[in-house]
């Protein structure tokens, strides 16, 4: 017997495209300065959406890697966490106490704003190192030009007037 597949048409989800399509972000971090706070944000995620209460209840976090010492051979530590103490019990305890308190609505919204733009996260002498040696212009997420920001060109202007523009 055979089964019929219906496939409904995607106009009545009202959406377009793959089902990633525009999902995946990504952004360069400065290690020293903002490594641990993402960390932090990520796995404080499902926290935030109210699908746990506690970062380490969600199966999919590092978190329990990192905070719980249930091992998960998908994971490196990075030297910045082993950097926390040379003991694995205190490391686990010191990574566990970044957590107490709550992510700070500045810091939560950097990564944000970082991964929304695709703009390095660090300090301003990483950001624009990075962007320099990527060959891009930093956007702050703000709209017009930044201050100081002149056209590269104002006789291109001054041309164009003559043909009634």
């Amino acid at each position: 017997m055979k089964t019929k597949v219906m496939l409904t048409p995607v106009a009545n989800y009202r959406r377009t495209g793959s089902l990633w399509e525009g999902h995946y972000k990504s952004s360069v971090v400065q290690a020293e300065a903002y490594l641990l706070a993402c960390m932090r944000y990520i796995e404080l995620n499902p926290v935030r959406a109210a699908m746990v209460t506690d970062p380490g209840a969600y199966r999919w976090s590092s978190y329990r890697a990192n905070g719980l010492a249930q091992p998960d051979v998908r994971l490196a530590p990075h030297p910045l966490y082993l950097g926390l103490d040379a003991d694995a019990a205190l490391r686990r305890q010191a990574y566990r106490a970044l957590f107490r308190p709550q992510l700070d609505a500045e810091a939560a919204s950097e990564v944000r704003q970082a991964l929304k733009l695709g703009m390095p996260l660090g300090n301003e002498r990483f950001a624009e190192a990075i962007c320099a040696r990527l060959g891009i212009r930093r956007n702050s997420g703000k709209r017009g030009r930044t201050p100081g920001d002149e056209p590269e060109s104002r006789t291109a202007l001054t041309e164009q007037q003559g043909f009634g523009f």
